[in-house]
């Protein structure tokens, strides 16, 4: 196996080979976004035979923890040719690229999951819930008149990453850095069409997009939303609710900062009324995204917890150390460390006979760090482990909300 940089002269044939094989792209046009798609960040393939067999894409970005931007990596593709399955080659070139990334100097990394299990060989352990909510939009209790919205097409691409970078931003909220990113899902949307509203420069202030299927009364789909107040966000919620005129079951992501079933009417009784059909309104909720920490000492810098200061020791296993080639110089987070949290926190190499000891691996220490579930919690059923006391005061420092990414890739 080479690995090495895409090339798109050399490379462009196999890759959209590839994308097709696994059905990611079935169309000519859809092709052609592939390159859009594929300038956005760093592109790595593995070559077997003189062909490109895998591939591997990441983008750099930002993810929120508490009110502070970490650089993140995100992994937007890992592909596999139906020739190459099972040889290790995405593992490695995963690796080879996370690496990289670290180097230059990313806090975290982050991807979406086929399924769980595979990215666990890497570091990666499964983030928060996710709620999707499938409703129809007429029964939204939004009770304003919403201002007539700006139509919004796949040449504003430009303008919506803008209005998304600045959108407002939960804890563990993602965004993806280069703007080519955003274009590739708007030319991907079936039938996409954007609404939105601009300030007295043209600016967006806020928007929706959507991708509205081929039948008149849906299923749409919210692939977004960008708004940085409440008042923006009851606006874009008001244009929903106006399509419910004719369309008559919307799915969308749950908005960060609004639990939407607060602003639904008579939820539980539309479910049992459209119960086993296939636009059932209900809400469903999994962790298909994942996270792991790259910089241990940056993302430990950055807990500034109002709570009684614990220090202990920390025995972290990292996997991907072994999937590693020999130069690369990041080798992962594993280690013997002493760590301190608390408003202020700091870790440094080697422990200490005096002090407990916490016994993690890198996905199980990633979940905790971001606040997935607490320390007692991820003990029961994640690689981790510590006294119970040393777990009850890790308990009461690492008090996080809810991360949701609010950023599918």
């Amino acid at each position: 196996m080479i690995q090495r940089p895409y090339d798109p002269d050399r490379d462009r044939n196999a890759v959209e080979r590839i994308w097709r094989e696994v059905g990611w792209i079935e169309s000519d046009d859809q092709a052609k976004t592939l390159d859009v798609f594929l300038e956005s960040g760093r592109t790595l393939v593995a070559e077997l035979g003189g062909e490109a067999e895998c591939m591997v894409n990441t983008d750099p970005g930002q993810l929120r923890y508490l009110q502070v931007d970490l650089s993140a990596c995100c992994v937007t593709g890992v592909t596999t040719s139906r020739i190459a399955r099972r040889q290790g080659l995405a593992s490695s070139l995963l690796a080879s690229s996370l690496a990289a990334s670290a180097q230059e100097g990313a806090a975290v990394a982050a991807l979406g999951v086929f399924d769980q299990g595979f990215y666990d060989r890497l570091g990666f352990g499964s983030a928060g819930y996710e709620r999707w909510c499938m409703f129809d939009p007429s029964q939204l209790a939004v009770d304003i008149t919403p201002r007539i919205p700006r139509r919004l097409t796949e040449e504003d691409w430009e303008a919506v990453h803008r209005n998304r970078l600045v959108r407002h931003r939960t804890h563990g909220a993602l965004s993806l850095l280069p703007a080519q990113h955003t274009r590739a899902e708007m030319q991907w949307s079936e039938n996409g069409f954007g609404l939105g509203y601009a300030d007295g420069s043209g600016e967006l202030t806020h928007h929706l997009w959507v991708v509205s299927g081929k039948n008149e009364s849906g299923p749409y789909r919210v692939g977004w939303m960008a708004y940085k107040t409440k008042a923006q966000a009851l606006e874009l919620l008001a244009l929903l609710r106006n399509l419910g005129d004719q369309v008559y079951w919307i799915r969308m992501h749950e908005p960060p900062g609004i639990q939407l079933q607060d602003l639904l009417r008579k939820p539980f009784r539309s479910r049992r009324v459209t119960g086993s059909s296939k636009n059932e309104h209900r809400m469903n909720a999994s962790a298909y995204w994942q996270l792991r920490v790259l910089d241990l000492a940056g993302c430990i810098e950055q807990v500034h917890a109002p709570a009684e200061p614990v220090e202990f020791n920390l025995v972290l296993d990292d996997p991907i150390a072994g999937l590693l080639p020999e130069s690369a110089s990041w080798r992962g987070i594993g280690g013997e460390y002493t760590v301190r949290l608390g408003r202020e926190s700091s870790i440094r190499h080697g422990s200490s006979q005096e002090l407990d000891t916490l016994r993690a691996s890198a996905a199980a220490f990633s979940r905790m760090w971001l606040g997935v579930r607490s320390p007692s919690e991820l003990s029961w059923t994640d690689a981790l482990s510590g006294s119970d006391e040393l777990l009850t005061r890790l308990d009461q420092v690492l008090r996080l909300p809810a991360p949701s990414s609010d950023w599918d890739f």
